[in-house]
Protein backbone atom coordinates (compact mmCIF):
# COMPACT_ATOMS: atom_id res chain seq x y z
CA UNK A 1 0.00 0.00 0.00
CA UNK A 2 1.55 3.25 -1.09
CA UNK A 3 2.17 6.05 1.81
CA UNK A 4 -0.04 9.17 1.13
CA UNK A 5 2.28 11.82 0.19
CA UNK A 6 2.19 14.62 3.04
CA UNK A 7 1.30 17.80 2.26
CA UNK A 8 3.80 20.81 2.59
CA UNK A 9 4.24 24.36 1.66
CA UNK A 10 6.09 23.32 -1.24
CA UNK A 11 3.69 20.91 -2.88
CA UNK A 12 0.95 23.51 -1.30
CA UNK A 13 2.71 26.46 -3.43
CA UNK A 14 3.44 24.73 -6.67
CA UNK A 15 -0.31 23.80 -6.58
CA UNK A 16 -1.22 27.52 -6.56
CA UNK A 17 0.98 28.48 -9.14
CA UNK A 18 -0.57 25.69 -11.37
CA UNK A 19 -3.89 27.32 -10.83
CA UNK A 20 -2.82 30.77 -11.48
CA UNK A 21 -0.78 29.87 -14.31
CA UNK A 22 -3.61 28.18 -15.57
CA UNK A 23 -6.28 30.82 -14.43
CA UNK A 24 -3.92 33.17 -16.26
CA UNK A 25 -4.16 31.63 -19.47
CA UNK A 26 -7.52 31.23 -19.12
CA UNK A 27 -8.13 34.70 -18.86
CA UNK A 28 -6.01 35.66 -21.44
CA UNK A 29 -7.74 33.65 -23.86
CA UNK A 30 -10.99 34.95 -23.41
CA UNK A 31 -9.81 38.85 -23.57
CA UNK A 32 -7.74 38.12 -26.48
CA UNK A 33 -11.39 36.99 -28.12
CA UNK A 34 -13.46 39.29 -26.75
CA UNK A 35 -10.88 42.64 -26.51
CA UNK A 36 -12.06 43.37 -30.37
CA UNK A 37 -16.10 42.80 -29.71
CA UNK A 38 -15.62 45.16 -26.81
CA UNK A 39 -13.89 47.69 -28.09
CA UNK A 40 -16.49 47.76 -30.91
CA UNK A 41 -18.94 48.34 -28.22
CA UNK A 42 -16.95 51.08 -26.62
CA UNK A 43 -16.92 52.86 -29.71
CA UNK A 44 -20.88 52.28 -30.47
CA UNK A 45 -21.35 53.60 -27.33
CA UNK A 46 -19.43 56.79 -27.84
CA UNK A 47 -20.62 57.57 -31.56
CA UNK A 48 -24.14 57.52 -29.49
CA UNK A 49 -23.32 59.40 -26.27
CA UNK A 50 -22.21 62.22 -28.98
CA UNK A 51 -25.17 62.08 -30.99
CA UNK A 52 -26.89 62.38 -27.81
CA UNK A 53 -25.46 65.22 -26.42
CA UNK A 54 -23.99 67.54 -29.44
CA UNK A 55 -27.13 66.42 -31.56
CA UNK A 56 -25.87 69.00 -35.00
CA UNK A 57 -26.14 68.40 -39.05
CA UNK A 58 -24.08 68.20 -41.46
CA UNK A 59 -20.91 68.22 -39.51
CA UNK A 60 -17.47 66.87 -39.31
CA UNK A 61 -16.18 65.51 -35.91
CA UNK A 62 -12.80 65.70 -35.10
CA UNK A 63 -11.05 63.17 -32.12
CA UNK A 64 -8.88 66.05 -29.56
CA UNK A 65 -7.86 66.47 -26.09
CA UNK A 66 -8.45 69.32 -23.78
CA UNK A 67 -5.80 70.24 -21.59
CA UNK A 68 -6.94 72.40 -18.28
CA UNK A 69 -5.82 72.72 -14.82
CA UNK A 70 -8.70 72.55 -13.12
CA UNK A 71 -8.66 73.23 -8.98
CA UNK A 72 -5.12 72.96 -9.05
CA UNK A 73 -4.85 69.84 -10.84
CA UNK A 74 -3.80 69.22 -14.39
CA UNK A 75 -6.45 67.12 -16.44
CA UNK A 76 -6.82 65.93 -19.78
CA UNK A 77 -10.70 65.96 -21.31
CA UNK A 78 -10.85 63.41 -24.95
CA UNK A 79 -13.33 65.34 -26.89
CA UNK A 80 -14.51 65.49 -30.13
CA UNK A 81 -14.90 68.50 -32.00
CA UNK A 82 -17.32 69.75 -34.17
CA UNK A 83 -16.70 71.72 -38.01
CA UNK A 84 -19.27 72.19 -40.53
CA UNK A 85 -18.56 72.08 -43.78
CA UNK A 86 -17.09 75.21 -44.15
CA UNK A 87 -14.82 74.59 -41.28
CA UNK A 88 -16.38 76.71 -38.88
CA UNK A 89 -16.14 75.37 -35.26
CA UNK A 90 -19.72 74.54 -34.18
CA UNK A 91 -19.22 72.56 -31.02
CA UNK A 92 -17.67 70.12 -28.66
CA UNK A 93 -18.65 66.68 -27.12
CA UNK A 94 -16.32 66.82 -23.66
CA UNK A 95 -15.72 63.43 -21.80
CA UNK A 96 -15.33 64.60 -18.19
CA UNK A 97 -15.77 62.83 -14.71
CA UNK A 98 -16.19 63.34 -10.95
CA UNK A 99 -16.33 61.31 -7.58
CA UNK A 100 -20.19 60.76 -6.65
CA UNK A 101 -21.63 58.71 -4.49
CA UNK A 102 -21.05 55.23 -5.12
CA UNK A 103 -17.95 55.61 -7.16
CA UNK A 104 -16.84 57.54 -10.24
CA UNK A 105 -19.23 59.27 -12.66
CA UNK A 106 -18.29 58.80 -15.96
CA UNK A 107 -19.80 61.75 -18.21
CA UNK A 108 -20.10 63.30 -22.07
CA UNK A 109 -21.36 67.07 -22.23
CA UNK A 110 -21.92 68.73 -25.27
CA UNK A 111 -21.32 72.37 -25.72
CA UNK A 112 -22.07 75.06 -28.44
CA UNK A 113 -19.58 76.83 -29.80
CA UNK A 114 -20.66 79.55 -27.35
CA UNK A 115 -20.18 77.96 -24.10
CA UNK A 116 -24.09 76.78 -24.07
CA UNK A 117 -24.92 73.19 -22.87
CA UNK A 118 -26.37 71.14 -25.60
CA UNK A 119 -27.12 67.84 -23.71
CA UNK A 120 -25.64 65.86 -21.33
CA UNK A 121 -25.28 62.07 -21.07
CA UNK A 122 -23.46 59.46 -17.89
CA UNK A 123 -21.74 56.79 -19.61
CA UNK A 124 -21.13 54.71 -16.19
CA UNK A 125 -21.70 55.31 -12.37
CA UNK A 126 -22.07 53.06 -9.23
CA UNK A 127 -25.10 55.65 -7.86
CA UNK A 128 -27.54 54.14 -5.66
CA UNK A 129 -30.62 52.60 -7.49
CA UNK A 130 -34.07 54.94 -7.13
CA UNK A 131 -31.68 58.01 -5.78
CA UNK A 132 -28.45 59.19 -7.26
CA UNK A 133 -29.24 56.96 -10.19
CA UNK A 134 -32.14 59.02 -11.02
CA UNK A 135 -29.25 61.89 -12.27
CA UNK A 136 -29.71 60.15 -15.73
CA UNK A 137 -33.68 61.08 -15.73
CA UNK A 138 -34.98 64.61 -15.46
CA UNK A 139 -32.41 65.91 -13.31
CA UNK A 140 -29.93 65.96 -16.43
CA UNK A 141 -32.64 67.83 -18.60
CA UNK A 142 -32.01 71.15 -16.57
CA UNK A 143 -28.81 71.96 -18.17
CA UNK A 144 -29.85 71.48 -21.54
CA UNK A 145 -30.04 74.91 -22.95
CA UNK A 146 -27.99 76.63 -20.49
CA UNK A 147 -25.34 79.06 -20.38
CA UNK A 148 -22.81 78.33 -17.57
CA UNK A 149 -22.20 81.66 -18.09
CA UNK A 150 -25.21 83.18 -16.62
CA UNK A 151 -26.09 79.16 -15.03
CA UNK A 152 -24.67 78.45 -11.98
CA UNK A 153 -23.53 74.86 -11.84
CA UNK A 154 -23.99 74.56 -8.37
CA UNK A 155 -26.83 72.84 -6.26
CA UNK A 156 -29.11 75.29 -4.83
CA UNK A 157 -28.58 74.09 -0.90
CA UNK A 158 -24.91 75.87 -2.30
CA UNK A 159 -26.16 78.84 -3.75
CA UNK A 160 -26.16 77.45 -7.66
CA UNK A 161 -28.96 77.15 -10.09
CA UNK A 162 -29.26 73.33 -9.72
CA UNK A 163 -32.10 71.71 -8.40
CA UNK A 164 -30.83 68.61 -6.23
CA UNK A 165 -32.12 65.14 -6.22
CA UNK A 166 -34.21 64.40 -3.53
CA UNK A 167 -32.07 62.56 -0.56
CA UNK A 168 -29.29 62.80 -3.23
CA UNK A 169 -26.90 66.38 -3.02
CA UNK A 170 -23.87 64.12 -2.75
CA UNK A 171 -24.27 62.63 -6.19
CA UNK A 172 -26.27 65.92 -7.72
CA UNK A 173 -22.99 68.17 -6.74
CA UNK A 174 -20.78 65.68 -8.49
CA UNK A 175 -22.60 65.90 -11.27
CA UNK A 176 -22.79 69.89 -11.61
CA UNK A 177 -19.45 69.65 -10.60
CA UNK A 178 -18.52 67.31 -13.52
CA UNK A 179 -20.14 69.38 -15.96
CA UNK A 180 -18.50 72.78 -14.90
CA UNK A 181 -14.85 71.11 -15.16
CA UNK A 182 -15.92 70.14 -19.24
CA UNK A 183 -17.51 73.58 -19.20
CA UNK A 184 -14.20 75.31 -17.93
CA UNK A 185 -11.87 72.99 -20.18
CA UNK A 186 -14.09 74.17 -23.13
CA UNK A 187 -13.77 77.45 -22.83
CA UNK A 188 -10.22 77.36 -21.77
CA UNK A 189 -9.64 75.59 -24.88
CA UNK A 190 -12.68 76.75 -27.58
CA UNK A 191 -9.88 80.20 -29.19
CA UNK A 192 -7.37 77.17 -30.28
CA UNK A 193 -9.97 74.48 -31.85
CA UNK A 194 -11.81 77.76 -33.70
CA UNK A 195 -8.46 78.06 -35.33
CA UNK A 196 -7.60 74.46 -36.05
CA UNK A 197 -10.34 73.15 -38.58
CA UNK A 198 -9.79 69.86 -40.00
CA UNK A 199 -9.40 68.72 -43.84
CA UNK A 200 -12.81 67.61 -44.92
CA UNK A 201 -11.03 63.80 -44.64
CA UNK A 202 -9.55 63.75 -41.22
CA UNK A 203 -12.67 62.39 -39.54
CA UNK A 204 -15.90 60.51 -40.26
CA UNK A 205 -19.33 62.37 -40.86
CA UNK A 206 -21.58 60.98 -38.02
CA UNK A 207 -24.96 60.57 -38.51
CA UNK A 208 -26.98 63.15 -37.65
CA UNK A 209 -29.09 62.57 -34.31
CA UNK A 210 -33.16 62.37 -34.97
CA UNK A 211 -34.65 65.65 -35.05
CA UNK A 212 -34.57 70.77 -1.22
CA UNK A 213 -33.51 68.08 0.79
CA UNK A 214 -35.17 65.51 3.23
CA UNK A 215 -33.91 63.62 5.92
CA UNK A 216 -34.20 60.17 3.51
CA UNK A 217 -30.83 57.99 3.04
CA UNK A 218 -29.08 56.74 0.28
CA UNK A 219 -28.00 53.21 0.92
CA UNK A 220 -28.87 52.84 4.39
CA UNK A 221 -26.03 56.32 4.92
CA UNK A 222 -27.08 59.72 4.02
CA UNK A 223 -26.20 61.53 0.66
CA UNK A 224 -26.95 65.09 1.75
Amino acid sequence: MAKKKESTLINMLVALFVIAAVSGGVLGLVYGVTKDAIAEVDQKKNEAAIKAVLPLENVTYKADTMKYNYEGVDLTFPCNLAYDANGNFQGAAVKTSEGGFGGKIDMMVGFLADGTIKGTSVLSHAETPGLGANMTGKFKDQFVDKNPANYRLIVTKDGGDVDAITAATITSRAFSKAVNKAYQAFMANKAQFMNNAPAKEAAPVMEAAPAEENNETEGGQSNE
